[in-house]
């Protein structure tokens, strides 16, 4: 007799691929973390009962960026998991050098044996990585106890367990961390996917980072965010010094400069404004400030022109000129050499160095200017963030 049970089928509706042809068919469409990623996340957090979700493109990654938090926050290097269960579980513990301890199942639930994980239970054990297999619970109240008391960490891999419950509680709202996946052979699929899932903001704003490669901007806890660049640049050496100042959002150009000025001392320095792009040199530029002997020397450009020239005699154009940069009046370029003794003219937070400091020192005959002829571009709209892709798309030298 010939039997077949197919393990898996497609279950996408009508509905639902009448939801992503709808998506696909609009323009200018972000298909990775935009606002149905959002919208998601929050759901699903609302329907496990946690306060944060990050979805991620499958289980195997929520399980690598979960182990990976852990070796961020901990020290500890043990991790105790179960034989049966996926590879990416025991390849997320050892690519992050922690030492995996296996636990056999219990065959009643497939999961691990709980008398045997209480025994391997030591001083160096960080955490338990339970994996509630085919919609098995793992856990039990005396476990849940024992990991409380000897301050151990509960992981819950649920990516094959969705909306299995304990104690009127869904599996994975009991760990510190639970991993979920939406691969095309579980119970809720996204074709490909995974979720991770957490009542830790910290951890939270962790995974939000590491999905994202490592971008602290990912974050949506600015002050989070500002502690770990800080971190990031004290922890590691780049040939030099890199010290991030404090301004205040609402401080002003002048008073930002202003607040440098005990890292300064008494020596020259340059300061540039970090939305403009240019070829200029600076060796070239600090020479030129050296032989003038000024208080400020900043790099006059002259931006492309916009519009064409006229010249009028009554109602008749009498010349007419495309445009052309050399029309086009100098301008500050925003690259600066500047002595100690410049930091007098800058009073508070609500000084605008464009404004009063320069002048002033214009007035005094402090101030000179570097012709820069090359290439310079400001990144202040739409328009110069395309100009500039369209060059860097081009491989064009500055």
């Amino acid at each position: 007799m010939k039997f077949s049970h197919p393990l898996m089928h497609n279950n996408f509706t009508k509905s639902d691929i009448k939801s992503v042809s709808k998506l696909l068919g609009k323009k200018n469409i972000i298909l990775t973390q935009s606002n149905n990623v959002k919208q998601f996340e929050k759901k699903w957090s609302k329907w496990l009962g946690v306060k944060y979700s990050v979805f991620v493109n499958s289980g195997s990654s929520a399980n690598l960026l979960t182990m990976t938090i852990l070796k961020i926050l901990y020290k500890k290097n043990e991790i105790i998991l179960p034989t049966l269960t996926w590879v990416s579980d025991v390849n997320s513990v050892i690519l992050n050098n922690f030492k995996p301890v296996f636990i056999d199942i219990d065959l009643k639930n497939l999961c691990m044996s709980e008398s045997e994980i209480l025994k391997k239970i030591n001083k160096k054990t960080l955490a338990v990585f339970v994996t509630h297999a085919q919609g098995f619970n793992a856990l039990s109240t005396n476990l849940l106890k024992h990991l409380k008391r000897k301050k151990i960490i509960l992981i819950e891999d649920v990516c094959e367990s969705h909306g299995a419950m304990f104690n009127k509680k869904k599996l994975g709202s009991f760990g510190l961390i639970s991993n979920f996946s939406f691969y095309y052979a579980h119970h809720m699929s996204t074709i490909e996917g995974g979720m991770i899932c957490t009542n830790n903001k910290n951890i939270y704003q962790l995974a939000r980072i590491l999905r994202s490669h490592g971008m602290a901007r990912e974050m949506d806890d600015k002050k989070q965010e500002g502690k770990i660049i800080k971190k990031y640049f004290k922890k590691n050496s780049f040939g030099c010094k890199i010290n991030l100042i404090e301004t205040g959002k609402n401080t002003m150009t002048g008073g930002r400069l202003k607040r440098i000025k005990k890292f300064i001392g008494k020596e020259t320095f340059m300061m540039t404004y970090g939305d403009g792009l240019s070829n200029v040199n600076l060796k070239k530029l600090l020479k030129f400030h050296k032989k003038n002997k000024k208080l400020v020397t900043l790099t006059a450009v002259r931006p492309p022109a916009r519009f064409g020239a006229l010249q009028l005699k009554g109602n008749l154009v009498s010349c007419f000129k495309e445009k052309s940069k050399i029309d086009e009046n100098w301008i500050n370029g925003g690259f600066f050499v500047m002595e100690p003794d410049f930091f007098k003219f800058l009073k508070n937070d609500h000084t605008i160095l464009e404004r009063k400091p320069l002048e002033s020192i214009a007035k005094k005959k402090q101030l000179v200017a570097f012709r820069h002829e090359g290439f310079w571009q400001c990144m202040d709209t739409k328009k110069d963030k395309d100009a500039l892709n369209k060059i860097l798309s081009k491989r064009k030298k500055f």
